[in-house]
């Protein structure tokens, strides 16, 4: 072969590789076009809104998604339905306190451009486009509400617990197809994803909203439990009674109804709360064993009418902060929240919040964020000091929060 030729083919070659790569730069996560904010969204329960608001630092305001530009077609439908239309009203006489629940859970999708979101009066999972707030797909739930939701480590799968039937479906987060789902206790509530995306643990809380709330009625309750499964078989690997584990450790007089829950980062220890309590307990995941129990202040202007309780929590929300030396915990009913050290157990101060109702870490680990469901604010407090920092008005009835990504120039959608 000649050298002019050799030469002219190694031009070739090198002109058709700097071709091959210009597409994949413009098309990588760094572009313009793809480029990602970190946010926080709010879902604003009785509203039937999500706030997105910033992950950190000022925690301002960004925008304003309806969750329910579908509304009419939706309320034609449970209008036309006795049993729809009975289990609607029952949901908002019961645990919506006389309003409807139109927003309980959400996520982003990993492209940011739209917002997946559990709505329990409406029964079903919907994603929304951001950018222009129609529903890309909906998932009906089994049975008549939808609950809490969780998302797998790579943002692929949601999982979405189908409280009166008592079912988890884990869903694809794009198309909305089922994957897979798995019976639980009776009321499943809130689900945690391990942190390799294997395990999806799921906690099922009973019937709560009963006036069967008296200690030596709390039997009536039902079946609760936590189920473990695969992520791939979706079949059971392990079930945790926390009846027998309460009893062993002394801890009989306690609700084995675990509500928010939390894992330390190695995933060693297991931090939750149970109905009618004002605290938590640290539960050995290895050994298979509660080891420690946090009683947190009462609040002297607390009723100690259980049945006054919303759906049997005193204490819902708990967060671990990134390195897991703090837990920050959403004192409900006792209105405040405070950060607890976890080798310690010892409280900080306690802030006053009006019915916190969540407990979610900020984008830079720095706070706890929790939503002030009674004042329709989220106030951020510093892990280090314990002490409030800011806080920002959202819509009606707050209760989730969740970190999410969006489209870094996204400020609101054109519809909805």
């Amino acid at each position: 072969m000649s050298a002019f030729r050799s030469r002219h083919l190694c031009t070739v070659a090198a002109a058709l590789a700097l071709a091959a790569c210009l597409p994949a730069a413009s098309a990588s996560a760094d572009s313009p076009d793809d480029a990602l904010r970190e946010v926080m969204f709010v879902g604003n329960n009785w509203d039937g809104t999500a706030d997105v608001i910033g992950s950190s630092g000022d925690f301002a305001r960004i925008g304003r998604v309806n969750v329910v530009p579908d509304k009419d077609r939706r309320m034609a439908e449970i209008n036309a339905d006795p049993i729809k239309w009975i289990y609607f009203m029952a949901i908002r006489n019961g645990v919506g306190e006389g309003h409807d629940q139109f927003v309980d859970d959400m996520y982003a999708t990993p492209d940011g451009r739209s917002m997946v979101v559990s709505r329990p009066s409406f029964a079903d999972v919907v994603s929304i486009d951001l950018a222009t707030g129609v529903v890309n797909w909906r998932f009906a739930v089994s049975g008549y509400r939808a609950d809490h939701m969780a998302v797998s480590p790579d943002g692929t799968r949601v999982a979405v617990s189908a409280s009166t039937s008592d079912t988890v479906h884990v869903l694809d987060v794009v198309t909305g197809a089922q994957l897979g789902s798995f019976g639980t206790g009776d009321k499943p509530h809130e689900n945690v994803f391990s942190r390799d995306g294997r395990h999806l643990w799921n906690m099922s809380i009973g019937d709560v909203n009963t006036a069967l709330d008296a200690p030596w009625l709390d039997w009536t309750k039902g079946d609760r439990r936590i189920t473990v499964v695969d992520t791939t078989t979706f079949r059971q690997v392990r079930v945790i009674d926390m009846r027998q584990r309460l009893d062993a450790a002394g801890l009989g007089e306690y609700s084995d109804a675990v509500r928010p829950a939390a894992f330390s980062p190695d995933e060693s220890r297991l931090y939750f709360q149970v109905s009618f309590f004002n605290g938590f307990f640290e539960y050995d995941v290895a050994s298979d064993r509660i080891t420690r129990t946090k009683v947190l202040p009462k609040n002297p202007a607390t009723s100690e009418d259980r049945t006054t309780w919303v759906n049997d929590s005193r204490h819902h929300g708990l967060s671990v902060s990134p390195d897991g030396s703090k837990l920050c915990v959403a004192g409900t009913m006792d209105d405040y929240a405070t950060v607890v050290d976890r080798a310690t157990l010892q409280e900080g101060p306690l802030i006053t919040a009006s019915k916190p109702y969540w407990a979610t870490v900020s984008g830079d680990g720095r706070s706890c964020v929790v939503s002030e469901s009674g004042a329709d604010q989220v106030t951020a407090i510093d892990f280090a000091t314990g002490r409030k920092t800011v806080s920002v008005p959202v819509g009606d009835h707050p209760q989730r929060v969740r970190l999410a990504h969006v489209r870094a120039d996204w400020t609101g959608t054109r519809k909805g």
